[in-house]
Order: structure tokens, then C-alpha cells, then sequence
């Protein structure tokens, strides 16, 4: 009993501190497991959280769309007019302005364009249609161009966004790239699978048939 307990209390533990760690979202999405030590004017310093002893290293305010901490509360840096990167948190507010040509943060903004995406991105048609027709002929030919389109990203003249000054923002443009790549990676894995089916299909009436 005593040995259960003492285990179930090593897990609680180390549990603990597996989540005890500060994440930084940068604006192009990768995300970095740290230990915040410093926010400046222009930068933020931080220690990797698998390497605490190890060195210091810094990112410009303009990279970072997002803290969130170890307590949970997150902290929103915004991407003014001016270029200056300011801050908003979870639990409060800090001095900054608004994004540019929008008084949405960058959260707000990075959803929004995923949200434009799922309305007016059709770029995929293209790639798609290829995909499907090859694949009806011979699913592993196929198989080239939905490799090849599902891993390349968007044409930016591919887009269709409402209106293209949104993309100048880096969070919008984030967002809605984004999805529309699972949109277009979709779409083409799609049809290669109507592609395979529908040989499938007909390998197997040709065989009932004989």
C-alpha cells in the first residue's frame, strides 16, 4: 500500500512539473517549451525548458504572437502600425495598441483567417481535379501528384482571400495559409481515395464477372 502511494505521489510529481513550463507560440506557429526569464522593450529572453542550466536565448518581440504561462494566463503581443510589438495578457492588460489596420489582437486575428479560408479558398480545384483523374486511371500515378500538391503550400495567387490587404497582416495571413493547406491536402487525398475506390470497384466486377 505504502509502495502504490509512494508511486501514485512520484507521477503527481512529475506530472506537475512536466506542465510547470512557460510556451511561446511564435508567429509562424512553431512553438518553443521555455522558462521566460525577461520581457523587454523589443525582445524576450528564455531558457529552453529541457536545458535549464543551459543558455540564454532571445526573440524579438515581432516573432512572438503568444506566451502562455506556467499559471496558465497568456499573454497576447500584438503587431501595431508602428511596428513596435506590444502586449495584452489573460489576466489583465498592459500598455499597447492596436494590429495593423485592425483593433483585433493577434489571436482574433490569426482565427479570423482561418475562418475566411473555410469561406472563400477554392485554389484547391486545380490540384484536385489532377489528382482525381490520374488517380482514376492508375491510383499509384496518382499517387505522384497527391504527394506533391498535398505537401506544397498555396500559390499565393491561388489565395482567393476577400480582400489581399488582410494578408499584409502576418497573423491573418498565418491563419488562413494554414487552412487552406489542410483544405487543399484534403481535398486532394479525397479524390485520390474516389480515384482508388472506384478502380477497386471495377477490378472487382470485373472479377465477379468471369
Amino acid at each position: 500500500m505504502k509502495q502504490t502511494l509512494l508511486s501514485l505521489v512520484t507521477f503527481l510529481i512529475t506530472l506537475t512539473s512536466l506542465q510547470a513550463q512557460d510556451i511561446i507560440t511564435k508567429r509562424t506557429g512553431e512553438k518553443v517549451e521555455a522558462k521566460v526569464l525577461e520581457i523587454s522593450l523589443t525582445e524576450i529572453k528564455y531558457k529552453r525548458y529541457s536545458n535549464l542550466e543551459g543558455p540564454i536565448y532571445s526573440l524579438p518581440k515581432a516573432e512572438v504572437m503568444l506566451i502562455q504561462y506556467e499559471n496558465k494566463t497568456n499573454e497576447v503581443f500584438e503587431l501595431p502600425e508602428s511596428g513596435a510589438v506590444t502586449a495584452s495578457a489573460g489576466n489583465g492588460s498592459y500598455t499597447g495598441s492596436v494590429p495593423v489596420g485592425t483593433s483585433e489582437n493577434a489571436l482574433q486575428q490569426y482565427n479570423r483567417g482561418q475562418t475566411d479560408a473555410e469561406m472563400f479558398y477554392e485554389g484547391y480545384k486545380t490540384a484536385s481535379t489532377v489528382v482525381l483523374v490520374t488517380s482514376l486511371l492508375s491510383p499509384l500515378v496518382g499517387l505522384v501528384p497527391a504527394i506533391g500538391t498535398s505537401t506544397s503550400p498555396p500559390k499565393m495567387q491561388n489565395l482567393e482571400a476577400p480582400n489581399y490587404q488582410l494578408l499584409q497582416n502576418p497573423d491573418y495571413a498565418a491563419g488562413y495559409k494554414k487552412k487552406a493547406r489542410k483544405m487543399k491536402s484534403a481535398k486532394v487525398w479525397t479524390n485520390w481515395g474516389i480515384g482508388l475506390g472506384a478502380n477497386l470497384l471495377a477490378f472487382m466486377l470485373i472479377a465477379n464477372s468471369q
